[in-house]
């Protein structure tokens, strides 16, 4: 029997093995973005604390038409096109209007009583939104995304190999399986913190992880791809994929730079999407569309948006992290609603995405949703720490205290199964087993080579 179960699965050693490995690759990864989204976690409030000052202006008069501020914007930033009006939230804060310079989204603070410029900051300089591309991309734009997404491929091996290490086999009690038997000393309480905050954090973590993959560069495209050649299971994608530009975001649709749309505005049948220039009409009716998006109540932040192509209509769209309450409504220049999507007409894959982001934002059921976050975090951090630990203690000198792999022991079959079911559910997982398997028959070649020469 003994010998039947080795045939269909690794041995404990085997899984150590790959447990260490996989571990030595993420956690420095995972505790990265254990630090970053918990900064992430707080977008909203740390929104607030940035821009307090421009939420209460002492406004000295009544306040401009929206149209007159979305104007005195477009003067601030000379050559800049009219991208998007933010409804305003408080009873004194600045107007916020987001206009296209070339290929730059710069949101514009503007006093609504006396039209002066408060302060001017590119959409890609905020500080969330730093956040955000260091969290998911690195800062490096596609490769970066890519690079993640490979860490949550392999930390999906790293829940899975730990799950398998953490059983217990013969042991009787609960302490060192479900709480950490912190009267140990040495390496037995760091390995016990570590076992135990990972068996406690691998639900949410696997959830986290697989929240996060449609938004990454090759699982999101393919889902995409998936999605187009199965059926229609969604109707408006609503999540980024891979590194998109803010203006695109901003815009609901991809905007061409200005300096290349120079060039295309002489080409019959091209559309100059992506804003309103400065023109005496361009902003007609901005004015009734914004006090229809008042009177519609969106939960903020609330996006109004010029038309995409002439004589399409206005859209008011809610921005919201709470994706499942957002909501998008199209409207006429006099301010009639021609017609509104919200969460639940969206398709099923939308709608599974969308809780998913919301939940891995922390903000689907509130302020419970950013602690719960929270907790995971830092349990994170608490396990990559142990694991460090563990490792540091083990090593020996000059060496990298993986157990080594046993000569003659297979994989097993239901490893290989299990492999080659996560190769195609994860595609970048399923590329560097390839390549590590090619790497282990070439050196396994020259290690025989060499021992044939020895002889």
């Amino acid at each position: 029997m003994r010998e039947g179960r080795s045939a269909f699965w690794p041995d404990y050693r085997t899984i150590w093995r790959w447990h260490m490995l996989a571990g030595l690759f993420c956690l420095p990864f995972v505790a990265f973005l254990a630090l970053t989204g918990a900064i992430y976690l707080f977008k909203p409030q740390v929104d607030d604390l940035i821009d307090w000052r421009y939420d209460h202006l002492a406004v000295a008069g009544a306040p401009a038409a929206p149209s007159a501020e979305v104007r005195a914007a477009l003067e601030a930033v000379p050559g800049s096109r009219f991208m998007a009006y933010e409804l305003p939230r408080p009873g004194h804060g600045a107007a916020r209007i987001i206009v296209l310079r070339g290929g730059e989204a710069i949101r514009v603070y503007v006093d609504p009583s006396s039209l002066a410029i408060l302060k001017q900051v590119p959409e890609e300089a905020r500080f969330e939104r730093l956040v955000f591309k260091l969290h998911g991309q690195l800062l490096l734009g596609n490769v970066g995304s890519v690079i993640m997404e490979m860490v949550a491929s392999w930390t999906i091996v790293l829940i899975l190999t730990g799950l398998y290490l953490w059983w217990p086999r013969g042991r009787s009690g609960l302490a060192g399986i479900l709480y950490p038997r912190l009267g140990l000393a040495g390496r037995a309480r760091w390995r016990d913190l570590h076992a135990v905050s990972g068996v406690w954090l691998s639900l949410v973590l696997a959830l986290f992880l697989v929240s996060g993959l449609p938004w990454s560069f090759v699982w999101g495209h393919a889902l995409q791809s998936v999605e187009q050649r199965v059926g229609r299971l969604m109707a408006v994608q609503d999540w980024e994929i891979g590194a998109v530009p803010v203006r695109d975001t901003i815009a609901g649709h991809r905007v061409v730079a200005h300096a290349d749309m120079d060039g295309m505005a002489g080409m019959p049948g091209m559309e100059m999407g992506g804003g309103q220039a400065v023109a005496p009409d361009g902003l007609v009716g901005l004015d009734d569309v914004v006090a229809t998006g008042v009177r519609l109540g969106l939960p903020a932040p609330v996006l109004v948006t010029p038309p995409a192509a002439a004589g399409a209509a206005w859209q008011v769209r809610s921005d919201t992290q709470d994706r499942p309450l957002r909501a998008s409504v199209q409207v006429a220049p006099d301010g009639a609603v021609m017609s509104r999507q919200d969460f639940a007409g969206k398709g099923l894959v939308d709608r599974a995405v969308g809780y998913g982001v919301a939940a891995h934002e922390g903000q689907l059921f509130g302020w419970p949703n950013q602690l719960l976050n929270l907790l995971v975090a830092s349990g994170l951090a608490t396990m990559s720490i142990a694991a460090t630990i563990l490792w540091l203690r083990r090593r020996p000198p000059g060496g990298w205290g993986v157990p080594a792999a046993l000569p003659g022991r297979r994989v097993g079959v239901g490893a290989v199964l299990v492999m080659v079911l996560l190769g195609v559910l994860l595609p970048e997982l399923g590329i560097s087993l390839l390549l590590l398997a090619a790497a282990a028959w070439v050196m396994g070649r020259r290690v025989r080579a060499d021992r044939t020469e020895t002889v």
